[in-house]
């Protein structure tokens, strides 16, 4: 961006220019946006979760259905 250009960004359907806020709400915006990168963050540690978890229960079924066929090497503690 150019030295004459500003930085827009909307609340609650209004646009403000960041350059024009005061320090506090450039520190509230701060705070925003670093919380929103840990809550994707999260979201994202969440998904990996969800899905380590599902396997896990599939394989619980599976082994419950065919017990003959589970070996012990395959536990994963």
């Amino acid at each position: 961006m150019g030295k004459n250009e500003k930085t827009p960004i909307t609340v609650n359907d209004i646009e403000y220019n960041v350059e024009d806020m005061t320090e506090t709400q450039k520190a509230y915006l701060n705070h925003v946006q670093d919380l929103d990168r840990k809550m994707g963050n999260a979201q994202f540690n969440l998904d990996q979760l969800s899905i380590g978890r599902q396997k896990f229960v599939e394989l619980l079924a599976e082994s419950l259905e065919n017990p003959e066929e589970v070996e012990e090497a395959e536990v994963v503690n």
